[in-house]
């Protein structure tokens, strides 16, 4: 008789929240953060690149975002790619300072901004069910195997669902809460 590979498992259901964590990092909310750009892919010397190997990110301000370019070649690209990023943010350069002034969210921008932090949450869940069935399955193989019994097969399936469960509310917790921060005027 053996147990299956609960370690593997709850170390691939952390991950689906870490992964949340990061993505909703780069959504923007009413004040300035520079995890707001790591999404941003600038076009340098023929490879997108991620921003922050292109210049040093700071939050001078509440509403205001600085990216010091280290190649000066670069700073029309860096603007590009904040404009394009579709982050509803207008860069401005002044010499290799490229400034990025966070307009205030309208109602439609909160809005729509919820929306997609709705969807990464749903895409959490949806990792976090998907190891679930991963975890049912190996169970299904180790007692047709005859390495765990009917019982055991029970026990670890309850387990399972209660870790599912878990990470779900967490995931629950943490979307109301980015959704509370986006729409707060």
């Amino acid at each position: 008789m053996s147990d299956p590979d609960v370690d593997d498992i709850e170390r691939r259901m952390n991950g689906a929240i870490e992964a949340l964590k990061r993505e909703f990092s780069t959504l923007r909310t009413g004040r300035a953060s520079a995890s707001i750009l790591d999404q941003v892919k600038v076009d340098a010397y023929g490879t997108p690149t991620p921003i922050n190997q292109v210049g040093s990110i700071n939050v001078p301000e509440a509403r205001m975002i600085s990216v010091q370019v280290w190649d000066k070649s670069l700073v029309k690209a860096v603007e590009v790619a904040i404009r394009d990023a579709d982050l509803g943010l207008n860069p401005s350069a002044d010499g290799q300072l490229v400034r990025v002034p966070l307009p205030d969210l309208t109602e439609e921008r909160r809005t729509e901004m919820g929306k997609i932090a709705s969807k990464y949450a749903e895409q959490a869940r949806v990792a976090v069910r998907n190891v679930r069935r991963d975890g049912m399955d190996e169970l299904k193989k180790m007692e047709k195997a005859h390495d765990m019994s009917e019982d055991d097969h029970k026990v670890w399936a309850d387990e399972f669902q209660k870790m599912t469960d878990t990470q779900v509310a967490e995931i629950d917790r943490m979307f109301e809460s980015k959704h509370a921060e986006i729409m707060q005027v």
